[in-house]
């Protein structure tokens, strides 16, 4: 399904990445970056220079500032903004041609919870709100274990297309048959969203582990490996908890296999999150983490994990689960606890 002509809504690394394994299979790909900066250097340098630096991008990627331009008319629109602006931004396309007429397959790579008056919402349950009545049950959740410096190498990445649509789920499939890429199909969008989300939180507990392992009597490679098969029961129970239909995706490449990579990878924002929590202190800049949420740019990068810990914190509440490592890092983050101490308790 080469040459078609793709839309991505974010211009961050994932996104970048994303628009570059499409061009390597002869897509035209447009990118939506907010930044005109970002823009210019993807059309003028063919790299991105402020989010994935480094990478020569093909000339099949073009940018545009322009939002409306990036959504209308395309085959396929991806949308990989981050969790906190994803709303709003799907509210400003939702009347792109394409889009409003529903001929438009969407994709969605953003991982998170979005925050509601009624409490957390998923992601795709948040954009079906937004989008034409005929987009419901039509999404199409990309998840999987897919650092985006290396899906902009093109080295060899798996991935789960997840929708209610076995027919979305196989276009997009199609879409992403491209160098570097194995796409499975599966019916579970809770379970797969449930995995992309929650795996954050415990890799920046991951990166404090990791981090406090350097100096440690206590932590070392069984603690860590004890700590994601921890972080997978608690992923499950919380998966299980919001309706996720299919043990095997806990055990599958957007469940195990996702958890894994976001700990161990040194590409990896949530792992490094955890580490500056210990090594630098930089949580001292915040009073707490609503503050943190609110000044996120403070930090440099952005740790999903930070967001999703707030929102997966609230449904624990709500649905009277224990997510003991959430529960931890929430305390941790909200600066009610020391980590050294408080981690060294829970695991110990």
């Amino acid at each position: 399904m080469a040459n078609k002509a793709v839309g991505i809504i974010g211009a961050g690394a994932w996104g970048t990445a994303m628009a570059q394994a499409l061009a390597r299979g002869d897509n035209s790909v447009e990118i939506w970056a907010m930044e005109p900066e970002v823009a210019d250097s993807i059309n003028n340098e063919h790299e991105n220079k402020k989010f994935l630096p480094g990478f020569t991008l093909s000339e099949n990627v073009k940018a545009s500032t322009d939002l409306n331009q990036v959504a209308s008319n395309k085959e396929v629109v991806i949308f990989a903004s981050p969790s906190l602006f994803l709303a709003s931004t799907v509210a400003k396309v939702k009347d792109c041609a394409g889009i409003k007429e529903g001929t438009t397959c969407i994709g969605v790579l953003t991982k998170g919870f979005v925050p509601s008056p009624e409490g957390p919402k998923f992601i795709l349950e948040t954009m079906e709100e937004v989008l034409p009545a005929s987009y419901k049950g039509n999404l199409v959740y990309i998840a999987g274990p897919s650092h985006a410096e290396e899906v902009a190498m093109g080295k060899l990445t798996g991935l789960i297309a997840a929708s209610e649509n076995p027919m979305s789920s196989i276009r997009i499939r199609e879409l992403l048959k491209v160098p570097g890429l194995l796409v499975y199909s599966s019916l579970d969008v809770i379970g797969v969203q449930v995995c992309a989300a929650a795996k954050n939180v415990i890799a920046v507990v991951f990166g404090c582990v990791d981090a406090m392992a350097e100096t440690s009597d206590l932590f070392g490679d069984n603690a860590e490996s004890l700590l994601l098969a921890a972080g997978l029961n608690e992923i499950q129970t919380l998966g299980f908890a919001l309706g996720a239909t299919h043990a095997e995706t806990f055990t599958s490449i957007s469940g195990i296999g996702d958890l894994d990579v976001t700990c161990r990878s040194k590409y990896g924002r949530n792992r490094r999150f955890g580490q500056d929590i210990i090594k630098n202190n930089i949580l001292e800049k915040f009073t707490n983490l609503d503050d943190l949420i609110a000044n996120i740019s403070k930090i440099g990068y952005l740790p999903e994990g930070a967001v999703a810990c707030k929102y997966i914190q609230e449904i624990s509440e709500k649905k009277g689960i224990k997510l003991p490592l959430t529960n931890a890092l929430f305390k941790i983050l909200n600066r009610e606890k020391k980590p050294e101490d408080f981690l060294s308790e829970v695991l110990g």
